[in-house]
């Protein structure tokens, strides 16, 4: 794995995530190592970001390496028209891995092409977040003891969600069963419902959730994204289809828990927050061990 850039999540086989996996559940035995000396890691977020950009941060930091970049474009040269082709030309001369988030899908997939130095791509539009991916794998088979024949519920934005549509493509090597819920304008794309069938695995479409809780081990709740609606009309109309409460999921499996990528709006009640079915700040904090996991392979590390 050293060297290579991981842009999509198809760009690393079963195998690989599974070794990923692996390595971060000895990071979180021992997360503070001093095996990035001497490495420089550049973080180029052209779009917001709290839990990505410091999980990132942290990872670096407790691996003792140093940390360039910027968190907001504006601040750039990217102000003053500088395209993206000479931002990451640039910086690859000053690092020795670029994290990117960029607005644009396909951004990270060119700029992994022309970059010197390997790339980590941190979301890119509304197509893919291969990070995000690694660390539900990983909060998921913390929690099940397994990813193997699961069902999983993913609930709220399945169009424009890009950790939906990574998460959807890793869980096709493990047997699962979708339970897809969503509003009718913002199904899952066919193009990532392609992965499921060619699998000839099994997937429900629902618009409510209530059914579909009692009968999942996992309920993957994410938020509809203002962000990428043209129509705030729209938006305003289905922004508060799902709303969890903690009465909900009082008759659930026993292996039940509610993930969330985070930020959430108002789709998580803040009553369902200490209730042991509640993963979601847990699943934030192992972000930093796959991280760490991830850049200590590209790099060659581990």
């Amino acid at each position: 794995m050293k060297n290579k850039s991981l842009v999509s999540i198809n760009d690393y086989s079963k195998e690989e995530q599974e070794r990923i996996l692996d390595l971060a559940q000895e990071f979180e035995q021992e997360p503070v190592q001093n095996i990035l000396k001497d490495h420089v890691i550049a973080s180029l977020f052209f779009e917001p970001s709290t839990r990505t950009r410091l999980s990132f941060e942290s990872a670096v930091n407790r691996l003792g390496g140093k940390i360039v970049g910027f968190s907001e474009a504006g601040s750039t040269s990217v102000k003053k028209g500088e395209s993206l082709r000479d931002t990451i030309l640039t910086v690859a001369n000053y690092s020795d891995l670029i994290v990117m988030r960029n607005p644009v899908e396909g951004s990270a997939r060119f700029a992994s092409e022309i970059s010197s130095v390997p790339l980590i791509n941190a979301g890119d539009g509304a197509n893919q977040h291969p990070t995000q991916t690694l660390l539900d794998l990983y909060s998921i088979r913390k929690t099940q003891g397994s990813l193997d024949n699961l069902h999983i519920a993913m609930v709220g934005d399945l169009k424009y969600g890009r950790t939906i549509h990574s998460l959807v493509i890793a869980l096709c090597n493990f047997n699962t069963t979708f339970h897809l819920v969503s509003p009718v304008e913002l199904k899952l794309p066919s193009s990532v419902k392609m992965h499921i069938k060619e699998k000839n695995l099994a997937y429900h479409q629902y618009t409510e959730m209530d059914e579909v809780i009692p009968h999942v081990d996992v309920l993957y709740m994410t938020r509809i994204q203002r962000e990428r609606f043209s129509d705030p009309l729209e938006y305003e109309r289905i922004k508060n289809a799902y709303n969890l409460h903690r009465d909900m999921i009082r008759h659930t499996k026993e292996n039940f828990k509610v993930l969330h990528p985070l930020p959430r709006v108002n789709e998580i009640n803040i009553n369902v927050d200490n209730s042991p079915k509640a993963y979601y700040f847990e699943q934030a904090l192992n972000g930093v061990f796959v991280r760490q996991a991830l850049i200590t392979s590209i790099l060659g590390l581990k």
